[in-house]
């Protein structure tokens, strides 16, 4: 069943997620791949999504979700951080989700205080609330502060369970620091955008992944 979009897909993961989390790949009803590490919840690839799990959640939300599992679900409880997928295949929506122990939270996690970057040859530990937004491009992380940029050895989705709550993940490729947001506003194509204040009138778009999640956690 598993198709060669979802090998990629999880090749990819195995490399950029971090090493406590299963990886379970969902597309339509139904999971098409799942990668057990230290928290494993005996999935089986071909087995139907059930009700009451993240992956139900991420689709009936349609963006990120995260939170404790009971045990009802699948006979072991956990704590999953679901992430939606469009576009799946052949199928319109799909799902990651990331398996951690029941007693794992992102909040608890989110203990960053620095990030050490590099410039040139060499390394600087930066101060998270110095950071305006992080990017993803071409597999490096970029790191970027009023005094310059730097490149970080740790991809977005590390970063986005360790920083704290001040961060906000827009895109795929973007995590702003809120403090640096001047304002959201909507470009000619009526995509919502963030225009942060350093760098001066920087705009940002946020994908239509995230805009539900923007919305609730900023509140308009």
């Amino acid at each position: 069943m598993e198709t060669s979009f979802a090998r990629l897909l999880s090749s990819f993961l195995k490399e950029w997620a971090p090493e406590s989390s299963s990886i379970a790949i969902a597309a339509g009803d139904r999971y098409v791949k799942y990668i057990p590490s230290g928290h494993d919840l005996n999935l089986i690839e071909g087995q139907l999504v059930p009700k009451g799990s993240i992956t139900e959640q991420v689709y009936l939300q349609k963006e990120r979700v995260e939170g404790f599992v009971d045990k009802s679900v699948f006979g072991t409880s956990y704590y999953g951080i679901g992430y939606p997928i469009e576009n799946f295949d052949s199928y319109s929506f799909g799902a990651v989700v990331l398996i951690f122990p029941p007693d794992f939270s992102s909040n608890q996690s989110s203990s960053l205080s620095f990030i050490t970057g590099k410039h040139e040859n060499c390394w600087k530990p930066i101060a998270v609330e110095e950071i305006s937004y992080i990017e993803s491009k071409q597999k490096k992380t970029y790191i970027y502060t009023h005094n310059g940029t730097y490149s970080s050895i740790f991809p977005l989705k590390t970063l986005e369970l360790q920083l704290p709550k001040t961060f906000i993940r827009i895109h795929r490729s973007y995590i702003v620091n809120i403090s640096y947001i001047n304002q959201i506003s909507r470009d000619l194509s009526s995509n919502l955008i963030v225009v942060l204040k350093d760098p001066e009138e920087l705009t940002l778009t946020i994908s239509q992944t995230y805009v539900q999640q923007v919305r609730r956690v900023l509140g308009f």
